[in-house]
């Protein structure tokens, strides 16, 4: 089945070379120019265009732009968090504009390209996300067991949770717990830390890491970009950073 993208783009121009690009490889393109249009697409019970009414309408990413007529990206991204969707997110914002690119990540994008966009780019980055959420929902079928194997599984306990100090992480549900309570997390930084939890006591290098978090490409994330998930990672665990071990010029070692 192809997959489907929903476009979110005000700009006439480039939402019909977007559309025709995305069409030509095989995307089915779903087009909204404003917020609205956008929300009544995925949230709208009452629109024959609705996700909750229809189904096969459901986007498998949203290319989503900043600043749309009706108020910007960021309000419909935290929108989607909310609502627990499970619908990755690459949004749109102008060269250089860093602190729309921090926003966007912090709030759970997973990943982002600058306008103006080349082609080749807008693609790969676009297939590079779709698989890295085809293997992370196979992942946690896995460990859920809904499947009969597991390809890794060493440090995994029966219910998928693994608890570390205060801190408890269920693969399955993609969260981290302390004590009742959510930690709020991105999903790079969630997808960090069952990293290091499922290869407990292995020293892991930093390209490993990129890899596994990004495929095998090492394109769409930086050896500066990783130390920073890893810090932030770090601020929200808390006492319990200490269980996440610097291995000097090679990578890091989780040890509990």
């Amino acid at each position: 089945m192809n997959k489907i993208v929903l476009l979110v783009e005000d700009d006439y121009a480039l939402a019909m070379g977007t559309t025709y690009t995305l069409k030509a490889e095989g995307y089915v393109v779903l087009h909204a120019k404003t917020l609205a249009e956008a929300r009544r697409i995925l949230f709208d019970r009452d629109s024959e265009d609705g996700l909750e009414n229809n189904e096969r309408t459901a986007p498998d990413l949203i290319l989503l732009d900043v600043m749309l007529p009706d108020g910007d990206g960021f309000s419909f991204m935290e929108e989607i968090m909310e609502r627990e969707m499970d619908i990755p997110v690459v949004f749109s914002t102008a060269v250089g504009d860093e602190a729309n690119i921090v926003r966007g990540l912090d709030l759970g994008a997973d990943d982002y390209i600058t306008k103006p966009y080349k082609v080749k780019e807008m693609l790969s980055r676009i297939a590079a996300v779709l698989r890295r959420q085809e293997r992370a929902r196979k992942m946690a079928m896995r460990y859920a067991g809904k499947e009969e194997k597991v390809a890794v599984g060493s440090n995994i306990p029966a219910d998928d949770t693994i608890s570390f100090g205060s801190h408890r992480y269920s693969i399955s549900a993609f969260r981290l717990y302390k004590g009742d309570e959510t930690v709020e997390c991105t999903p790079a930084e969630l997808r960090l830390l069952r990293e290091f939890l499922i290869n407990k006591g292995v020293v892991i290098t930093r390209n490993q890491l990129m890899e596994r978090l990004y495929d095998t490409e090492n394109v769409f994330i930086d050896d500066n970009t990783l130390s920073v998930y890893i810090k932030r990672l770090r601020d929200k665990l808390g006492e319990d950073s200490i269980y996440i071990k610097t291995v000097k010029g090679i990578g890091y070692r989780f040890e509990d």
